[in-house]
């Protein structure tokens, strides 16, 4: 795929490059922007992949929103990243994407993750509530202690206590869809009167 390097936008130290269908990061950004930038939007692409990004090594933003990045992300090792925005992408693991991110990104105090279905809202399903999404909240705050903000809301004292003391235990399980086949199945046989095999 040809790149029309004008369509970036810098100011500053900030580097723009928003809905133009990229699928990938073109090989012209890292060398020409990559150690000037501090702030990087890529939102509104087809991106699969951030590999391209080794280059911004002093990048503390890094805005995501409305790609194709899944659970298969990979992110260069990014230490001032402090702020990093996933929203509306196509994450559905959140344990590994918290894991890889607590590696790579030690400064992150601000993270965003909504419309994925890795955050159970309402934006994404409508069988999911506020006690769903707190669960979500206490899980990441488990994974990510140094986070100050987690979507759109500040991370509370207490929130960060409740983290603490059961964030291991919330992390929410979707069943695989022959279970939720087979939980259908007798749930309908069994209010049916038919034996289930």
């Amino acid at each position: 795929m040809a790149y029309n390097e004008s369509v970036v936008v810098v100011n500053g130290s900030q580097v723009s490059c928003i809905g133009h269908d990229w699928e990938d990061i073109p090989d012209f950004l890292g060398p020409k922007y990559g150690e000037m930038a501090r702030r990087l939007d890529l939102s509104f692409n087809q991106l699969r992949s951030l590999t391209g990004l080794k280059a911004f090594s002093q990048l503390e933003e890094l805005i995501v929103d409305n790609n194709l990045l899944g659970n298969d992300l990979w992110l260069p090792r990014l230490p001032r990243l402090h702020t990093l925005t996933l929203n509306k992408n196509q994450f559905t693991d959140i344990e590994a994407l918290l894991e890889h991110l607590a590696e790579v990104t030690s400064a992150l105090e601000y993270l965003s993750l909504l419309g994925n279905e890795a955050c159970p809202n309402q934006l994404v399903s409508m069988d999911k509530d506020e006690d769903d999404y707190q669960r979500y909240r206490y899980f990441v705050l488990h994974k990510l202690t140094k986070l100050k903000f987690l979507d759109t809301r500040r991370v509370t004292q207490w929130e960060r206590s409740e983290a603490e003391a059961r964030g291991a235990f919330m992390k929410v399980v979707k069943p695989k869809n022959d279970q939720l086949a087979t939980a259908a199945n007798q749930s309908f046989c069994h209010a049916s009167g038919i034996p289930d095999k």
